[in-house]
């Protein structure tokens, strides 16, 4: 079996070709791709070659941990039945690519147990499941909720869509790009300048931007917990004396769980979370340089979403 797949060859080089997949077990699915996000931050790191070195990682590779799919072949111990719509959050299938995150491809071979098993009326809203569920867990990951969240990308808006879906108020959004302003749904986008000096007990950094530290921690009540929600590829440090009066903080909200989930599922199904408005993009595989570009580079790009129907 062969599939073509989105490969990174080596930092700065992207192709789209035709890898050989290793024989599903009784355990897994085949799964055929739909679409699938292409992230901003964890993919934009592995095609510069700035991401920090890890097990497991090595070019050529194969990127991707948001793919939206549906299930055509079933193992009898898989869990699944063929025609499911799925969500697969990476794979590991290739021959002759690593497969990090590796669900960038028309066909995948993964665990069934890997698989989340998703019922959305518009299929590529699943390809956001990772993010909201990233989302999900930096808005839980503080003691009290958010009041503030710094960042108006994808995973800023969704942070403010669930501090407000799992009923808290409305936080206030910074965001310095112009282009990145519009699209609040019952909250207030602001520069911080025009914030004035209001403080709070909780932030949330979804910029993943380390220079936003130190003005974060100027704006917190004493004790008050800043979340760094993004993905630092360099170093993140913070001037001690600030944080210090304040008796600050810091937390790190890393990798969301399941638990992580089954939470968005439940908030999208009662109505209480819409994934809607935050895909602004999509690209054929053909496509996929410049696709990548506009993803990485264009902030008017949310959300790029490749769609594998068009592959050919």
């Amino acid at each position: 079996m062969r599939s073509a797949a989105i490969v990174f060859e080596k930092p700065g080089i992207l192709a789209v070709r035709r890898l050989g997949l290793r024989a599903p077990e009784a355990s897994d699915v085949v799964v055929e791709s739909r679409f699938s996000g292409v992230s901003s931050g964890t993919e934009k790191m592995l095609y510069d070659g700035t991401m920090p070195a890890f097990p497991g990682m090595r070019y050529p590779l194969v990127p991707g941990y948001e793919t939206v799919g549906t299930v055509v072949e079933a193992g009898p111990d898989s869990g699944r039945s063929v025609g499911d719509q799925v969500f697969v959050p990476g794979a590991n299938c290739y021959e002759d690519a690593a497969g990090l995150f590796g669900a960038s491809a028309a066909r995948l071979v993964v665990p069934g147990a890997r698989t989340v098993k998703t019922q959305f009326e518009h299929a590529e809203e699943a390809a956001l499941l990772a993010l909201a569920a990233t989302a999900h867990h930096a808005v839980c990951r503080s003691a009290n909720p958010a009041t503030l969240v710094i960042g108006h990308g994808v995973l800023g808006r969704l942070i403010a869509r669930i501090i407000m879906a799992t009923g808290h108020s409305a936080p206030t959004v910074w965001e310095t790009r112009l282009a990145r302003r519009d699209g609040a749904t019952g909250y207030v986008v602001e520069t911080p300048e025009a914030a004035g000096d209001q403080r709070h007990d909780a932030i949330v950094d979804a910029s993943g931007d380390p220079c936003v530290v130190d003005k974060a921690i100027a704006r917190l009540n004493r004790r008050g917990e800043l979340v760094l929600a993004g993905f630092y590829g360099e170093r993140v440090d913070f001037t001690f004396p600030a944080a210090f009066m304040k008796e600050a903080s810091i937390a790190i909200s890393a990798e969301f769980t399941p638990a992580d989930v089954q939470a968005v599922l439940a908030l999208v199904d009662s109505g209480r979370l819409s994934l809607g408005g935050l895909i602004t993009h999509h690209s054929a595989p053909s496509n996929s340089a410049s696709a990548y570009r506009t993803a990485f580079n264009d902030p008017d790009c949310l959300k790029m979403i490749i769609d594998w129907r068009n592959a050919a």
